[in-house]
């Protein structure tokens, strides 16, 4: 478990514009509709809470995937676990911490920008804060992480674009879920996320998570297409390409290890999937991710 040192979590990421570059890049241009101002990622992280009695000068974003927090605001505690965000109007007081014995791994955002206010509408209506189901949390967790990467390549107008058309994504993504209503925890669709999750090492064929969850393949398929957007294998690639990621930056197992761990036999192949997916290798996202963290 990773506890908050002076230099933060073990594993954590964290990007932070200068409050100079947010005034002139909110003046003019595509980041004034809708500018990322923080990003980052929290692995595990114990003691982690923060206090904001006049509440923060931007929206704030946290979607954990693992482990639990809690938020006051509003007179009401209100929790946060795997599966969810938490969206924070600017201005909203607040508290909100890590879950003592099993704290949350985040990944956050702050935005600001003139779009914001039709951007949180659907989540939050005429309310401070919501607690949003999230729908695929792999796809969230993907955009949140393309907006933190934005951020870690540099400060120029095309990263920070880059950021805010992630972030816009989100709290889309985010809005729909809300309106969609909470996830149905017994469907056949949030079973086979479930199936997928827990046989993220293994070999997986479509026909057997149809199977699973009774229907048929091309039922499943549709159903799967309808509430995701994607396919059943795009949904499982995806997620064990976010998972391989995160080891590839927190962990020293080598790229076969993390291949066989995400349900890749064949290191080759996993390399082939991930680059397609990354656009990198994963060596090469190893040491690019390592070498920022140390700049």
């Amino acid at each position: 478990m990773a506890a908050y040192t002076k230099d933060g979590f073990a594993g954590q990421r964290m990007q932070v514009l200068p409050r100079p570059l947010v005034a002139r890049a909110t003046q003019a241009g595509l980041t004034s509709r809708l500018l990322v101002t923080d990003a980052g990622y929290f692995p595990h992280a114990a003691n982690h809470g923060r206090s904001r009695p006049h509440g923060a000068r931007e929206a704030v974003v946290l979607v954990c995937t693992d482990g639990r927090g809690w938020c006051d605001i509003d007179g009401a505690t209100i929790g946060i676990g795997v599966g969810q965000a938490l969206v924070l109007t600017p201005g909203a007081p607040h508290l909100y911490r890590a879950d003592m014995r099993d704290p949350w791994t985040l990944w956050w955002f702050h935005a600001t920008g003139a779009d914001l206010g039709e951007l949180l509408a659907p989540i939050v209506g005429d309310s401070r804060q919501e607690v949003v189901d999230l729908h695929d949390p792999a796809r969230v967790v993907h955009l949140v992480e393309q907006t933190v990467q934005a951020l870690e390549r540099d400060e120029t107008t095309p990263s920070l674009m880059a950021a805010a058309g992630a972030a816009w994504h989100v709290l889309a993504q985010l809005g729909a879920d809300r309106s969609a209503g909470p996830r149905d925890e017994a469907g056949p669709v949030q079973r086979a996320r479930e199936f997928l999750l827990d046989h993220l090492d293994e070999p997986v064929r479509v026909p057997d998570v149809a199977a699973h969850v009774g229907l048929s393949t091309s039922h499943l398929a549709a159903l799967f297409r309808q509430a995701t957007g994607g396919g059943v294998l795009d949904y499982l690639t995806r997620t064990r390409m976010a998972r391989a990621r995160v080891m590839l930056v927190t962990t020293s197992r080598s790229v076969a290890e993390v291949a066989r761990a995400v349900g890749y036999q064949d290191e080759f192949y996993f390399s082939r999937q991930f680059r397609a997916v990354n656009g990198i290798s994963p060596s090469s996202f190893r040491k690019a991710s390592r070498a920022e963290h140390i700049s």
